[in-house]
């Protein structure tokens, strides 16, 4: 019964000092933070295949162009209940933005209504419509 009692109380006061060492020292490292990954930018060429586009060319970029040929209308998504749609253009070769009816496309250009197909931009909502843009026929 005493060397049960002796192994009791040595095992206790070997955890005892175990972790009275093990919280009195400092930590060795510095925890790290886990940085977030960042959210990757959605493919503007797969968005406009999913809407219906076909393949976009290479753009030869002309010095000074007509305000139609700046833009190329890749997609449209016309709705009853999401407050008219939105459009899917490219501008000056570049990938293609979504635009919501009303949102400025380019200086002094706003998206003014979408049809099938189509796209009418101008320099307000409800001001006459300037340019107007249609997708490439399915090919």
């Amino acid at each position: 019964m005493r060397l049960g009692t002796l192994v009791l109380w040595a095992a206790a006061g070997a955890s005892v000092v175990y972790w009275g060492l093990r919280l009195s020292s400092r930590p060795s490292g510095v925890a790290v933070p886990v940085a977030a990954a960042a959210p990757a930018a959605p493919d503007a060429g797969a968005l406009a295949r999913l809407l219906g586009a076909s393949p976009a060319t290479a753009v030869v970029k002309a010095p000074v162009a007509a305000p139609s040929s700046r833009f190329a209308l890749q997609g449209v998504l016309s709705g009853r209940s999401s407050g008219g749609g939105a459009a899917l253009i490219a501008m000056d070769g570049k990938p293609a933005r979504p635009y919501r009816i009303g949102a400025q496309v380019d200086a002094g250009l706003v998206l003014q209504s979408l049809g099938p197909r189509q796209a009418a931009l101008g320099a307000t909502v409800d001001g006459p419509t300037t340019v107007r843009l249609e997708m490439p026929p399915k090919g």
